[in-house]
């Protein structure tokens, strides 16, 4: 066998992709390996698949057409915050190129698009002046959706809080937010709900709060200086107030939604809560509690609440006078206050007990007294994707669907991401030849039907991403889409992925 040198081999690469193209062929040309006997006649009747992405990773027109700062525009300015200096001005430009996006999924046999709309391109203030051009945007948008006959799920939040409210109150450390947000959803509701018929309120608001206000790895970037680079903030108390806030602020929101526009509109509305699986590292009933704790503190902080109407008991024992309490009229509206839950479900990690005294300065994160462990006994958890904290554990999927049917009564849930990456300097030919990606997939998706069959609950499935895109601190120097991007032209190509889920979503005449 002839050894290649890298540019030969590059070069042998992209041939031999070629060569599956346009002579082994299977859909649309392409080659592409086996679905494992996944297809959507395994799953139930009426089963939705979709593919999802966020306002400020894909659209651009950040500073344009009368949108408004959000608190990530100003936070990517910091030096040093994201990979490469990269920014959500441009990103992938979807605001302009919305109809070739949405002509893939189409074309990909995809059912439904969960995009979300940006905050502070409808109201640039956070309240009162309308963009007008914004709304027209996502008039745009919707209507080709329904067009190409993709179903549009909406989320009304993703990370962009509009700067003005940060810079006026703080932002989500006021009560205040819980009457904004209310006032914008209801503002959307009257606006799309005409044709949008799936609601999320905050995607992963978990992630907010900590990533946010724990260790400032996220906008606005606040907290204690022991626990990241942080100028303001306080680890032990404000996450608890920011998730307090937010739950708030979704029970608003949907009331609205329930007293004036649901009975008409025939739409739900629901919450898309991040999971990490937390599998105890060893049986000692130690690293099983310390299992728990995370779960409690991970999922648990905010489905405890929705579902029964206080936080869970550990959180309770554990924060005591720094969480804060619900009012028995807050109590009414919180409790019950989803049709259905979202779940972003990607990855799984040992925990175990680390048997170490109370911290000094108190913290989130601390406070679930929990260890983390990626390998046990010299053994991976998982192949490992391209971000560190991701890795392909696909059993953690069936075990997170069944916690929740099991201590959760059984909700209707959309498992509403799902996905990995490859870094973002990966080349054309690799980048579109992702069996890895594939493999993902397919383990993800295997152990999503079990879960189904053995009674989970679950009505669908969003892919993440449709498209590469700005991956937050990662810039673009991670790549979840299904679809290559070029970062320097937009030029999109599907992936093997792509065509993988164009075949497994072939409908069966």
């Amino acid at each position: 066998m002839v050894m290649l040198d890298s540019q030969h081999h590059e070069c042998f690469n992209f041939m031999f992709f070629f060569f599956l193209v346009v002579v082994v062929g299977s859909v649309n040309g392409v080659a592409v390996p086996d679905t494992g006997g996944l297809s959507r006649e395994v799953f139930p009747k009426g089963f939705v698949f979709g593919v999802a992405t966020s306002a400020y990773q894909v659209e651009g027109m950040a500073h344009k057409d009368g949108r408004g700062p959000s608190i990530w525009d100003v936070f990517i300015k910091k030096p040093g915050i994201v990979a490469n200096n990269g920014t959500g001005d441009v990103s992938v430009d979807q605001y302009h190129r919305y109809k070739e996006d949405i002509d893939l999924m189409a074309k990909l046999n995809f059912d439904a698009y969960r995009f979300s709309i940006s905050w502070s391109r409808i109201f640039p203030n956070g309240t009162g002046k309308v963009n007008w051009k914004g709304v027209a945007y996502y008039n745009r948008l919707i209507d080709y959706m329904l067009e190409k006959g993709i179903t549009p799920y909406a989320n009304l939040y993703h990370y962009d809080l509009p700067l003005a409210l940060e810079l006026k109150y703080n932002g989500l450390l006021s009560r205040n937010v819980v009457k904004d947000f209310a006032d914008y959803a209801d503002f959307c509701f009257k606006t799309f709900g005409d044709r949008v018929k799936n609601w999320m309120t905050f995607n992963e608001p978990r992630v907010v709060a900590a990533l946010g206000y724990d260790n400032g790895f996220f906008a606005p970037g606040r907290c204690s200086k022991e626990y990241g680079n942080c100028t303001a903030g306080n680890s032990g108390t404000e996450p608890y107030i920011v998730a307090h806030n937010l739950i708030l602020s979704h029970a608003s929101a949907v009331q609205r939604y329930r007293e004036k526009y649901q009975e008409k509109q025939k739409g739900r509305i629901g919450i898309l809560l991040d999971f990490v699986w937390y599998e105890p590292l060893t049986r000692s009933k130690a690293d099983n509690y310390a299992a728990q704790r995370a779960r409690d503190f991970h999922i648990g902080w905010f489905i405890h609440p929705i579902v029964y109407g206080e936080y869970p008991r550990t959180l309770q024992n554990i924060v005591g006078n720094r969480l804060p309490k619900f009012t028995k009229e807050e109590v009414k509206i919180v409790k019950g206050s989803i049709d259905f839950v979202g779940i972003n479900q990607y990855t799984t990690y040992y925990m175990y007990d680390p048997h170490q005294s109370k911290p000094k300065v108190p913290g989130y994160q601390m406070d679930w007294n929990a260890g983390f462990a990626y390998a046990k006994n010299g053994v991976p958890i998982g192949p490992r994707a391209y971000s560190y904290w991701l890795y392909n554990v696909p059993w953690g999927l069936y075990k997170s669907l069944i916690y929740i049917k099991e201590h959760y009564g059984n909700p209707t849930v959309i498992l509403s991401e799902n996905g990995m990456d490859d870094p973002g300097n990966v080349t054309f030919a690799k980048g579109l030849h992702d069996t890895t990606r594939i493999n993902y997939y397919k383990g993800y998706l295997t152990q999503l039907k079990k879960a189904i069959d053995d009674g989970a609950n679950v009505v669908g499935y969003h892919a993440w991403s449709l498209l590469d895109n700005f991956e937050w601190r990662l810039g673009y120097t991670s790549r979840f889409g299904i679809v290559y991007v070029d970062f320097k032209t937009l030029k999109r190509t599907p992936k093997m992925s792509a065509y993988w889920f164009k075949q497994l979503l072939t409908k069966k005449k």
